[in-house]
């Protein structure tokens, strides 16, 4: 490498020196000249660059000033309309001005107009009566009242309308006597002098013109609203922006035009320019003398490190013999010392390229690697075995037992295996999932029985760091050439074999079957559907429900997702929600879940309340609480009426984050439920932490309790734990009456399941609430 360096530079500086007509000898002359070209082309890239980087800062810093000072213009514009509109409201709703109107008394009416108009400070005042008669401050008006008729009508009181050749500013004020007779309009022209006089208020020197669109020409009629696009004026190139003003009359279409010469932005930067020049000519001569000195201080050395560096550049582990004068003994000493470290650091490099920094096994590159030759070789008498081990709970582990526990464990299961397994490459593909391979297999072998053995060593008791905890895995066996006949088809497989295995349960064991990669594609294809669902607004949503046995009414509503398929039908949560949530598309879903439940419970009785379920991935997001405020302001529904519902899972993980979100939401009004009470590990310490509004009794309970045993006392002491926390308790599955009557006894609060109705559309809600209400017995 360093030989090909020197080869290319030899070339230019030969020609060089041919150039100049210097003749140079001495090894020290050739490197001081190619440290100054090196030098000289180094500081004239970085001129240019930096001189480009200002061009582009400048230009830049244009387009940021024209953006903030059409945000500027717009304040400036409303700010302006806002002191008329209040000039106007006073004149409107003085009982004179509204008697004189009345009573059709012109002279005092234009008499106060005109009072208006001076006292406002505008160009014109105009009363525009309900058949779009004008009377004006100005006797030969030119406003149209019949082009403003419509807009005013419809509620628009802000915007421009044209008076005479120019446009005017004008702000509308309803004349009220009580009933509405008329608006008060308040004009002020937006010609070349009031523009400039605007434009002085900008912080930077802004050219700005108020035209109808039809009056754009060239390449502004094609710029689209609020682009910024660069254009040639009177005074070189320029930034453009053209936007949109609202309009008070029909067939008006005003435009806001903005204009910053880029010239001036340009002319700021010219002193940096120069001081970045009069530095690289600095730094060219300083470095040129630099070179000089330190050229005559390496030429010796370099001299004698030449070939020993062209052999090494070659590929030739070589070094030099330490002998000479103290400089060059240093010199090779420490080149002597460089190729050892290289060739060490090689070693290290290749090692750590191919190996877990943790457990020290393989990684998945050389796994596939050696996956690779072993496919390469197989044979139906020479087969070979791909296992995919996964840790069951392992995220759970780390996070209840501490990061050094957990690796511990994985170091523990790592060796484990490498030692049942010798002969065999044990790799840790990456977080807590393990891969063993075992290639040469003969058709006897019982792979069975091998399979019995990995599920024995890894489905026990480990004790680690003097602490004890029972570990299981899940694993996926793939065998070839039967399951495929490449290495990425064998992975395929054994992944494949995995996730069957951990659907199956916690240490279950799966060998690839031809059905499971049916399955994967069904899958695959569904999350297709699903995204182009979610795209088109396909989702529906159902309500189910909730029912108060105290009050023996309907109050509320459970919002349940339903995905009617265009080929397979309605299509249940149960199905598409476990992918929903494996993608993270299920925080699009639930966004749209909690509008829509929104929307459709601000039509429903102000005593009915709507529950959404709130997803734990949807917790993780800092979208939430704005999308909850904008969900309740678009929809107008009061936040009491809205209740989250969330499982424990939403506290694996960051608890303190979780727990600040729910506390900021349940301060701006909301409820806030804890779903299938009952069956995690730590219900009790989450009451403790976060006060709920309700408590939801997992169905499993509820179901039991006509089975008699436990489940009536474990719903008796939820009962009673909930209303000496002041909360409320729903549960779930109620399908019999004799259910409901139980539930009763033991003092739950309320009821959902098909017994109160099913999950019906959001357009049968309002039939259901009379028919529920009326239906359900008390006994």
């Amino acid at each position: 490498m360093k030989r090909s360096i020197v080869q290319a530079l030899d070339q230019p500086l030969r020609r060089l020196r041919k150039a100049i007509g210097v003749r140079v000898r001495s090894l020290g002359s050739r490197i001081a000249l190619l440290y100054v070209v090196l030098l000289a082309v180094v500081t004239t890239a970085t001129l240019i660059a930096a001189g480009s980087g200002v061009n582009t800062f400048a230009y830049e810093t244009a387009e940021r000033e024209l953006a903030a000072n059409s945000r500027v213009f717009d304040q400036i514009i409303a700010s302006r309309q806002r002191q008329m509109a209040d000039a106007g409201e006073v004149v409107a709703h003085d009982f004179g001005f509204r008697e004189a109107l009345a009573t059709g008394d012109a002279p005092t009416l234009v008499s106060a107009l005109q009072s208006l108009r001076d006292r406002a400070k505008v160009s014109e005042v105009a009363i525009v009566q309900l058949d779009g008669s004008v009377i004006s401050s100005n006797m030969a008006t030119t406003v149209k009242g019949t082009a403003m008729l419509s807009r005013l009508e419809n509620g628009a009181d802000r915007g421009v309308i044209r008076l005479g050749q120019a446009q005017a500013l004008g702000a509308a004020v309803p004349i009220e006597m009580p009933e509405l007779a008329g608006w008060l309009v308040l004009l002020n022209t937006l010609g070349p002098a009031d523009m400039a006089q605007l434009s002085g208020l900008s912080a930077a020197p802004i050219e700005a013109r108020v035209i109808e669109r039809a009056q754009l020409y060239g390449h502004l009629a094609s710029l689209q609203l609020g682009q910024i696009a660069e254009m040639e004026g009177r005074d070189g190139p320029r930034l453009v922006r053209v936007s949109a003003i609202p309009s008070l009359e029909d067939g008006n279409e005003p435009r806001l035009v903005m204009a910053h010469s880029l010239n001036s932005v340009l002319a700021r930067y010219f002193s940096l320019r120069l001081v970045l020049m009069l530095i690289g000519l600095f730094g060219l001569l300083a470095g040129a003398w630099a070179a000089v000195r330190l050229s005559r201080e390496i030429a010796r050395p370099l001299q004698l490190l030449a070939e020993a560096a062209r052999a090494y550049a070659g590929g030739a582990v070589a070094k030099v013999k330490v002998e000479g004068a103290m400089e060059v003994r240093s010199l090779a000493s420490s080149f002597n010392a460089m190729v050892d470290a290289v060739e060490e650091r090689e070693q290290q490099i290749m090692h750590a390229s191919l190996h877990d920094a943790l457990t020290g096994l393989p990684n998945r590159r050389f796994f596939i690697e050696k996956l690779d030759r072993a496919v390469a070789r197989q044979s139906g008498s020479h087969r070979t075995l791909v296992a995919f081990i996964d840790l069951d709970d392992f995220k759970a582990i780390n996070d209840a037992m501490g990061h050094p526990f957990g690796d511990g464990l994985l170091r523990s299961v790592g060796q484990t295996l490498q030692e049942r397994f010798p002969n065999a490459m044990v790799a840790r593909l990456g977080g807590d999932e393990f891969g063993l391979l075992l290639e040469g297999i003969e058709p006897a072998t019982d792979c069975t029985a091998l399979a019995r053995t990995l599920e024995t060593l890894l489905n026990r008791e480990l004790t680690i760091d003097g602490r004890s905890i029972a570990v299981s895995a899940s694993i996926g066996i793939a065998i070839g050439p039967q399951d495929a006949g490449s290495s990425d088809s064998l992975l395929k497989c054994s992944d494949l074999a995995l996730l069957r295995a951990r659907n199956e349960g916690k240490g279950a064991c799966h060998f690839f079957e031809p059905e499971l990669d049916a399955e994967a594609s069904r899958r695959r294809h569904l999350e297709i559907d699903l995204r182009r669902a979610i795209r088109d607004g396909d989702f529906e949503l159902y309500f189910q429900p909730l029912f108060s046995m105290s009050e023996n009414r309907i109050k509320g509503f459970e919002a349940l997702m339903r995905w009617p398929h265009k080929e397979h039908g309605m299509i249940g949560p149960a199905t598409f929600i476990p992918i929903a949530e494996e993608t993270g598309l299920i925080v699009q879903l639930g966004e749209w879940a909690l509008r829509d439940a929104c929307r459709q419970a601000a039509q429903w009785p102000e005593d009915i309340s709507v529950a959404v379920n709130i997803s734990p991935r949807q917790l993780m997001t800092d979208g939430l609480a704005p999308c909850i405020a904008q969900a309740l302001a678009q929809s107008g529904l009061s936040a009491s009426r809205l209740e989250l519902e969330i499982t424990e899972s939403v506290f694996i993980g960051n608890v303190d984050k979780t727990l600040k979100l729910l506390h900021s939401l349940q301060a701006l009004g909301v409820r806030v439920a804890l779903d299938d009470f009952g069956t995690g590990y730590s219900s009790l310490s989450y009451l403790r932490s976060f006060p709920f509004n309700k408590i939801k009794i997992d169905q499993s309970f509820v179901r039991a309790l006509e089975e008699g045993g436990s489940a009536h006392a474990i719903v008796r002491a939820i009962a009673t734990l909930a209303d000496a926390l002041g909360m409320e308790t729903l549960a779930e599955g109620v399908e019999t009456q004799a259910l409901m009557d139980i539930l009763r006894h033991e003092g739950c609060d309320m009821i959902q399941g098909y017994l109160i109705g099913r999950p019906v559309p959001g357009e049968q809600v309002q039939r259901l609430l009379p028919s529920q209400q009326k239906t359900v017995s008390l006994s």
